[in-house]
């Protein structure tokens, strides 16, 4: 596997990523927990990959069979959590993106960091053939994920104060979107 494959699989990786953090930059959420969530979902990609390559065979079956559904429940909990929010407290909600003083817990957080890392536990038996490219992957994973994370809370924060209506509608709506797409990609593909 050379460089320019892992930067594409690092890129790929990381679409999930930015998708959320985007929504989370519509939402208000603050810079700081943005950068934590950010450095979150780098350490979980990267490290993802970790944890498939040295399990090895072993339990590549249990990761392929249920991880998107790990994903699409994680993410669709979160997702409904934010559409429920929208729905019932519009007023408080609304107040707080124009403030940019949204609330991201750090159980939120790492359960973002797990279902949108979920998709790379998988890709960790790729370098079981080239053992010798996994640190450089995982490192390349970790950085685009943050990177691109990053880039997508600026991209939401920027669109976010141009949005005529509650941002947790359009953020529940990508979460759940992800974990469908997640589930669908790894039941059918």
């Amino acid at each position: 596997m050379n460089t320019l494959s892992i930067i594409f699989l690092a890129i790929g990786l990381a679409m999930d990523c930015f998708a959320v953090s985007m929504a989370q930059g519509i939402q208000g959420t603050k810079f700081r927990a943005a950068l934590l969530m950010a450095v979150l979902f780098g350490v979980f990609q990267g490290g993802m990959p970790l944890i498939s390559y040295y399990a090895g065979s072993l339990f590549a079956a249990f990761f392929t069979r249920w991880s998107p559904w790990i994903a699409l429940v994680l993410l669709c909990l979160i997702g409904g959590k934010m559409l429920w929010e929208a729905y019932t407290e519009r007023n408080e909600q609304e107040e707080n993106a124009d403030t940019g003083n949204s609330i991201l817990g750090i159980g939120t957080m790492l359960l973002l960091s797990i279902a949108t890392s979920i998709d790379a536990l998988s890709i960790g038996l790729l370098f079981i053939p080239v053992p010798e490219v996994l640190w450089r992957a995982v490192a390349v994973i970790a950085c685009t994920s943050t990177f691109f994370s990053v880039i997508g809370y600026a991209l939401g924060k920027s669109l976010g104060k141009h949005l005529p209506f509650n941002a947790n509608i359009i953020g529940g709506i990508i979460l759940i979107a992800i974990g469908i797409k997640i589930c669908l990609e790894g039941v059918l593909l």
